[in-house]
Parts: C-alpha cells; structure tokens; sequence
C-alpha cells in the first residue's frame, strides 16, 4: 500500500546575502576611488589672511590668475586681451556686477593690476579678493 499523505517538507526561506555583501563591497571601492578624481578645478597658491566669507546671492563669478598668468573665468580660459568684452558680455545680463578674483600668491601685482583694470573697465562695479584662511599655529 502505497501512502499518499505529502511528505512534511518546509520552504526555505532563508536569503544568501554574502552576494550582495560581496557587490556592496566592490561598489564602495569604486565609489572611493573615483571621489577624489571628480574634483576640478586649477592649483593656485592663495594668500593667507584673516577674514570672513562672503555671503552669495547668485552664482559666483570667479576670475582665476595661475602661477603661469593664464586667466580663467570660472573653468573657462580667457586671454587678457579678451577679457573685459567676455566680462561685460557675462554681465549683461546679471543684476549683480560682482567678481571675485583669486590670484596665485606667486603672480606679479602688476599682472594682477592689469587684469582688476579690465575688471574695472568692463562696468563690474564689486570686486572679492579670494584667499586662504590663517591656519592657527599649534
């Protein structure tokens, strides 16, 4: 006689989470790699001083001398020559005629006069010095 009562048999339901383990672990290490590569931007040597940040309405206007004189508007590549039509071109439509310039430390002053004249002459009426804070000494 054969019996046909169904066997006591239980579902597993018990999930295996050493794959996903595994695929978190890698997805961490390429997040950690990659981080550090996504910051742009370009190596200036900024003056310390002691002052307080500036509060910004709109997107700030940064105008960047490197060490080796080239100027760049944000990210943007300008030459000297060109840079007081790039500028009332950028400004005419902004209602705050604010810049901030930062300058390598290393640059001469008389380059970074002939770029404020520019600046001046373009009709941007505010003009922000950016520097590096004083790391206070241990």
């Amino acid at each position: 006689m054969i019996n046909n009562k169904p066997k006591d048999r239980r579902l597993l339901s018990e999930i295996n989470v050493t794959p996903l383990v595994d695929v978190m672990l890698v997805l961490l290490i390429i997040f950690m790699v990659t981080a550090p590569m996504l910051q742009q931007g370009f190596d200036v040597d900024l003056p310390k001083v002691a002052a307080k940040d500036i509060p910004a309405k709109e997107e700030r206007l940064v105008l960047t001398i490197t060490k080796k004189r080239k100027i760049f508007i944000n990210e943007h590549p300008v030459d000297l020559l060109k840079l007081r039509k790039k500028l009332q071109k950028i400004c005419k439509n902004r209602a705050d005629k604010e810049i901030f310039l930062k300058a390598d430390k290393n640059v001469p002053y008389g380059f970074v006069m002939k770029a404020m004249a520019e600046i001046k002459e373009a009709g941007i009426s505010k003009l922000g010095m950016i520097t590096r804070p004083i790391e206070e000494e241990r």
